[in-house]
């Protein structure tokens, strides 16, 4: 593959001469180990066996890497306030697991080499999202109504049978649709040609497209601390590794970003900057305009998930991250399903017409293209977009206030920030394990997902997503059955 053939226009040396990819081991402080682990006294079994259960999470998940030393078992027991023998029994347990190795006079440090072309399959997280049990409230998934309007004009919809009956598809997407979506962007303040457009089936494919082009085994790619499940799980599928930045009270540090892109040459950053899912930060300007920055300086595409950005409480939504350099290589993923109608499967992306081409010959070996008669429906709901937003912000908004409401009275030592936008809440436990608190509320009939369902890497397991997308009614019960499992939950602590 030619440099010219990459969104990453300048090269980027994440491989020895022999192809295998160079991973600096290193030693990790028990501070570090501990910050990383977040809640791991809180879980099932004995200290031991959650400890250990934590490290080889942070290993499965590439944090922890062939070669790096763990803390003395001392240091970690003082970090961790627990005693040394628990820190020596899980070190035992992960031996015996071939996932150390332990020597006198080394300490003990990760087994194994640095990751090979082998392609490493990765559990999925975001499975859960998708597995409400039967007879039970699913507060698991961010899935809107369709707002009146969307339902009158798919009502009303009369498909332009010149385009309809055309012989043959083109796997980018109906120009008409691409000069369409492409007219959207520059309006909001993006200039956008057609070439630049890329439609496909919801977000998601957009996402995994640029994935398994950009992704290979044994690459990094930099990401929220927490965040769309869809994500980790393209790219662990691909074989790389997704390490988390951490987040503040408006969302992403940049200056964590910066310090990971200079140290560990990501192939691609992926963040989702307005009303992220799930915390519902809202970026900054300046932030913004760094973040973009730093595409541009570093070379290293950015993908940036764009679903809800539209769905804002207080009208503001920026243009997208593209519009703050010209020559920052950002790509932008959005869809309808968020504003429009969930069941209709298109989105698309915006990137350079390069990689657009390069993706579209990857898509047409997938699926060819995308539905005729959904690219026309997304025509006639594209031409009320802005309605379309508008109404589905309005009833959102409603709905959040409900929801505080709801928690005010069945879930009162809650805590959490009011998102802007967005279509859920990010709850913080004040204490408890949220994956504990999920089996409870299953057994009270209502399924909700933990820290650990969007986690980047380990995930502290204190907070849980709570959609407000659910009817009234609905959402009313799913609360009130919550807050009986917790009562029963924070009883058994």
């Amino acid at each position: 593959m030619s440099v010219e053939d990459r969104a990453n226009g300048r090269p980027v040396d994440q491989q020895s001469a022999t192809g295998v990819p160079l991973v600096r081991a290193s030693e990790v402080s028990s501070d570090q180990l501990s910050a990383r682990l977040g809640r791991w006294t809180h879980g099932d079994g004995t200290l031991a066996a959650r400890l250990s259960r934590g490290i080889a999470a942070l290993i499965a998940s590439g944090e922890l890497r062939p070669g790096d030393r763990l803390p003395a078992e001392r240091a970690l027991a003082a970090a961790g306030s627990v005693s040394r023998g628990t820190v020596v029994s899980a070190y035992a347990d992960l031996a015996e697991r071939g996932l150390v190795e332990r020597r006198q006079g080394s300490g003990t440090r990760i087994a194994g080499v640095a990751a090979s072309a082998a392609l490493v399959q990765r559990p999925g997280r975001g499975e859960v999202l998708f597995s409400a049990l039967p007879n039970s409230i699913d507060l698991l998934r961010t899935v809107p109504r369709i707002p009146d309007l969307g339902v009158q004009l798919i009502r009303d919809h009369q498909p332009r049978l010149d385009l309809a009956l055309l012989p043959e598809t083109d796997p980018a997407g109906l120009p008409a649709l691409r000069e369409q979506i492409a007219a959207l962007f520059s309006a909001e303040g993006t200039p956008t040609t057609p070439e630049q457009i890329l439609v496909t089936h919801g977000a998601q494919q957009a996402i995994s497209l640029v994935v398994n082009a950009l992704v290979g085994p044994g690459d990094v790619v930099l990401a929220e601390e927490v965040t769309w499940p869809g994500v980790t799980d393209s790219v662990g599928l691909r074989g790389g590794t997704v390490n988390g930045i951490p987040m503040g009270d408006d969302g992403l540090d940049v200056e964590a970003l910066e310090v990971a892109m200079s140290r560990m040459r990501p192939v691609l950053v992926a963040i989702n900057p307005h009303h992220h899912n799930p915390t519902g930060t809202r970026l900054p300007a300046a932030a913004r305009h760094r973040v973009a920055e730093l595409a541009a300086q570093y070379g290293v595409p950015i993908i940036e998930d764009r679903v809800v950005a539209d769905i804002s409480f207080d009208g503001v939504v920026p243009p997208s991250l593209a519009a703050e350099r010209a020559d920052a290589p950002v790509i932008v993923a959005e869809s309808v399903s968020k504003w429009a109608w969930a069941g209709l499967r298109i989105g698309w992306l915006r990137a350079d017409p390069v990689l657009v081409r390069r993706l579209r010959g990857a898509r047409q070996l997938a699926d060819q293209s995308t539905s005729v008669p959904g690219q026309l429906l997304a025509l006639d709901l594209l031409a009320h977009a802005d309605e379309l937003r508008r109404d589905t912000s309005r009833t959102h908004h409603r709905r959040l206030g409900l929801l505080q409401e709801l928690m005010a009275e069945h879930l009162p030592d809650w805590t959490y920030v009011p998102p802007r936008g967005g279509l859920s809440l990010w709850a913080a436990l004040p204490i408890g394990s949220a994956d504990a608190l999920a089996r409870v509320a299953a057994m009270h009939g209502v399924s909700v997902a933990g820290s650990a369902s969007f986690a980047a890497s380990v995930s502290p397991d204190d907070h849980i997503r709570l959609p407000f997308t659910a009817p009234d009614e609905v959402l009313t019960e799913g609360i009130r059955r919550l807050g009986a499992a917790w009562r029963e939950y924070r009883g058994s602590l």
